[in-house]
């Protein structure tokens, strides 16, 4: 069960050595500003490696649950399916369900945990294979691995560094289930934080925060909600940040270099390498500023 890309490689790697008996995702949706029909990319995987394809408008019915049971499966994997399971369907396989988390529980529950590690600034995350219970990712672990946050990773470079790990753990996961060498863990429920959604006004800058905050936040909502700030009366969408020495009021632009327009922050400073005004295509700092140029003094806000 699952439904983003980052299901992919996990869903490639179980098929390769098991038998996948169904594969269950969101419905297909509108997408993008054309808001063209799509399908979710582990439909059009699954449809690739010839598996039949489940894609329920609602989970909580006698006749999604009866589909399930006929197929009898050993083992629900789960991994961003985007709906939480009630009792009775993860009771359907015979050994449960097991969950491929984007982060090192018990730290960031939740829907957006591949951002929000990003965001505040932690140095390590992971993907984390536990036992699903009714909670939000509450169930005992299984297994984990690690990987680095860089300072210039973004959600979409965190997120295709963990994929890969999810198929690991996942079949190492399913070995020792078979052997009997599956040991769960309880989770330490004190030492949990939410990662919830984001929403289109979770990119906003707010440059009264240090440096690294302003850089963090920036990374973090690449490519989605995307990080902006006013520049007069438009919108102005920042990326790849670099922190800085700097000294002004926050948000002043203190000039423009070889790492791109230089912003102060709370604490330091910022520099983006690449800008984007409305109605225009993202670009480079220095091809922005040729045509609209931005002087030492202006203020973002």
């Amino acid at each position: 069960m699952g439904s983003p890309e980052i299901a992919v490689p996990t869903l490639a790697a179980v098929a390769g050595a098991h038998t996948v008996v169904a594969v269950v995702t969101q419905p297909d949706r509108p997408r993008g500003r054309g808001q063209d029909v799509a399908a979710p990319a582990v439909k059009l995987a699954a449809q690739r490696l010839g598996l039949p394809v489940l894609q329920p408008t609602k989970i909580r019915t006698p006749e999604f649950e009866a589909e399930l049971r006929a197929l009898a499966p050993d083992v629900g994997l789960v991994i961003a399916y985007g709906r939480i399971l009630p009792a009775n369907l993860l009771a359907v396989p015979r050994h449960g369900c097991l969950n491929v988390h984007a982060s090192l529980l018990p730290r960031y529950r939740g829907a957006a945990p591949i951002q929000w590690s990003i965001i505040r600034g932690e140095r390590e995350t992971g993907v984390t294979l536990m036992r699903m219970d009714v909670g939000l990712d509450t169930g005992p672990m299984l297994l984990e691995r690690r990987v680095a946050i860089t300072d210039d990773d973004t959600t979409a470079t965190l997120t295709a560094k963990l994929a890969p790990l999810g198929a690991e753990v996942t079949l190492d996961g399913l070995a020792r289930l078979a052997a009997g060498t599956l040991i769960e863990t309880p989770q330490d429920h004190a030492q949990h934080t939410l990662a919830p959604m984001l929403d289109k006004t979770s990119g906003k800058v707010d440059f009264t925060q240090p440096a690294r905050a302003v850089s963090c936040l920036v990374r973090g909502v690449e490519p989605w909600p995307g990080a902006t700030c006013l520049l007069g009366g438009d919108v102005l969408k920042l990326f790849g940040p670099r922190v800085l020495s700097g000294t002004a009021p926050p948000g002043t632009v203190l000039g423009a270099d070889r790492d791109g327009l230089v912003v102060a922050c709370g604490e330091g400073a910022v520099a983006f390498a690449e800008l984007q005004l409305p109605g225009r295509k993202r670009m480079s700092a220095r091809a922005l500023l040729v045509g609209r140029p931005i002087p030492a003094g202006t203020v973002l806000t």
